[in-house]
C-alpha cells in the first residue's frame, strides 16, 4: 500500500476559476483531500484550450487536466440557495476553503467570511483576488497580463530600448498559487496552536510584485529601476548564446582562467586575455561585450561538444531546451519527474510533470486524474452529508448539481 500524503487527512474545497486552481492542486498532490466545487456547467477552466487531440469538451482540456490533478469534482449550483447549504454542510467539516471570486460575491451567496467562521471555528478561508479585499483597485477586473503590468514583471521584461514584452505562460497566477499555498499551511500551522482558523486575503498583484525580487535588490542599491537585458540576466553574468545547432547559456562565473584558456586555444578570445578580465567585477561591467566575443567563439561549435567540455571544467553552461526536450531529459527519467497517469474512460494513459521534491515518508503521488465534471458529486452528497440516492436524484433534476 502507498504511503499516505503529508496532508493526507486535510479536507479542502476549491472553489477558485481558472485563475487560482493551482493553488489547491499543490494541496492535492501531497495528499489533502481536495474537492473542486464547480458549476453544473463545469468550471471555466474547461473551456480554455488546447484540447485532447483537438476536439473541444468539456472532459478533454489539457489546461484544466494540469491544475487539476488529484482532486474530486462536485457539481454545485451556488447561485440556488439549496447549493449554498449543501456549501455550508460541507464547510462545517473542511479545513480549508480557497476561493477567487470577486470581492464582495461570497458574502452576497451567503459564504461570507463571519458565516463561514461561525459554521466552523477551525476554518481557514483564502481568498484570492487580483488586488485583495480592499484598496481603490479592489472591484477592477484582471487578467495575467494586466496583474504583471501592475505587479512590475512587465517592464523589465523584453529587449533594451523597446518596448516592454509580456511574460511568457501565467505568472501572476502561479505565484499567486504558490504565496497561497504557504499562506494556508501557515494559518493551519497557527490553527494547531490556537484552533481557531483565519481569513487570508491574498492579492495577485501583491503576489507578482513579489516575485520580482531582483527589481527591488536593484532598486535599493541603485536607486533606479532595473532595465530591459534582453537575453542577458539581470546579474550581468549568464546570456543565450547561439551554436552551430541550437542554443546555449553562457556563463561568466565559472573559473575564468580554464575558459579563456579554452578560448585562446581555439583563437577567439580577442581582448578578454587581458588581466583586468580575471576581475568579477570588470567581467560585470564589460558583459555585453564579453559575450559579444563568446558568441563569436560558439557559432560554429556543436552544442553537446560544448556543453559537455564545458562541464568537464566545471563552467555552469547549459543548453537551452524547448519544452518538449523535458520528456526525454536522463536527468528528469532518472528522478521519476513525469509520471504515468491512467484517464480509464478513454483508454490512455498520459504523461504529468510531477514534483520538484521527494519526501522519504509522505511522498508526492498522482493519485487520480483530474476529474470529469461533476464525477464525484454522488459520492460526496452519499458519504459526507449521508444523502440518499432520492434526494441526489432530485438535486441533479432540478440542476443543483
Amino acid at each position: 500500500m502507498s504511503e499516505p500524503g503529508a496532508l493526507a487527512g486535510l479536507r479542502v474545497l476549491d472553489l477558485t476559476g481558472h485563475r487560482a486552481q493551482l493553488c489547491a492542486r499543490l494541496l492535492a498532490d501531497m495528499g489533502a483531500d481536495v474537492i473542486k466545487v464547480e458549476p453544473p456547467a463545469g468550471d471555466d477552466a474547461r473551456r480554455i484550450g488546447p484540447f485532447l487531440d483537438d476536439l473541444p469538451h468539456r472532459d478533454r482540456s489539457l489546461f484544466f487536466w494540469f491544475y487539476n490533478l488529484n482532486k474530486r469534482s462536485l457539481t454545485l449550483d451556488l447561485n440556488d440557495p439549496r447549493g449554498v447549504e449543501i456549501l455550508l454542510q460541507l464547510a462545517r467539516s473542511a479545513d480549508v476553503i480557497i476561493e477567487s471570486y470577486a470581492p464582495g460575491t461570497i458574502e452576497k451567496m451567503g459564504l461570507g467570511w463571519e458565516t463561514l467562521h461561525r459554521e466552523n471555528p477551525a476554518l481557514v478561508l483564502c481568498s484570492i483576488a487580483p488586488f485583495g479585499q480592499t484598496g481603490p483597485y479592489r472591484d477592477f477586473t484582471a487578467d495575467d497580463t494586466v496583474l504583471t503590468a501592475l505587479g512590475g514583471m512587465l517592464y523589465v521584461n523584453g529587449y533594451p530600448n523597446h518596448p516592454p514584452v509580456r511574460p511568457l505562460g501565467l505568472q501572476a497566477y502561479h505565484s499567486s498559487s504558490y504565496f497561497g499555498a504557504i499562506a494556508v499551511m501557515l494559518a493551519l500551522f497557527a490553527r494547531d496552536k490556537t484552533s481557531e482558523g483565519q481569513w487570508i486575503d491574498l492579492s495577485m498583484q501583491e503576489a507578482t510584485a513579489a516575485a520580482v525580487e531582483h527589481v527591488a535588490a536593484g532598486y535599493f542599491e541603485r536607486g533606479e529601476a532595473e532595465p530591459r537585458r534582453g537575453t542577458l540576466h539581470w546579474s550581468r553574468f549568464f546570456r543565450v548564446g547561439k551554436c552551430r545547432d541550437g542554443y546555449i547559456m553562457h556563463c561568466s562565473l565559472g573559473d575564468w582562467t580554464s575558459l579563456i584558456e579554452w578560448v585562446k586555444a581555439d583563437g577567439k578570445a580577442g581582448d578578454l586575455e587581458a588581466p583586468e578580465y580575471h576581475q568579477v567585477m570588470h567581467r560585470f561591467l564589460m558583459a555585453e561585450h564579453l559575450f559579444d566575443v563568446l558568441d563569436e567563439w560558439v557559432k560554429d561549435y556543436p552544442r553537446e561538444e560544448l556543453i559537455e567540455r564545458a562541464q568537464l571544467l566545471r563552467q555552469p553552461y547549459a543548453t537551452v531546451r524547448p519544452p518538449e526536450a523535458m520528456f526525454d531529459d536522463e536527468q528528469l527519467a532518472a528522478r521519476g519527474f513525469m509520471v504515468e497517469v491512467e484517464h480509464p474512460e478513454l483508454g490512455r494513459t498520459f504523461r504529468y510533470p510531477g514534483a520538484p521534491y521527494f519526501f522519504n515518508g509522505t511522498p508526492w503521488r498522482a493519485r487520480r486524474r483530474p476529474p470529469l465534471v461533476g464525477e464525484h458529486s454522488g459520492e460526496i452528497l452519499r458519504n459526507d452529508l449521508g444523502m440518499d440516492k432520492t434526494a441526489i436524484a432530485a438535486l441533479a433534476a432540478e440542476g443543483i448539481i
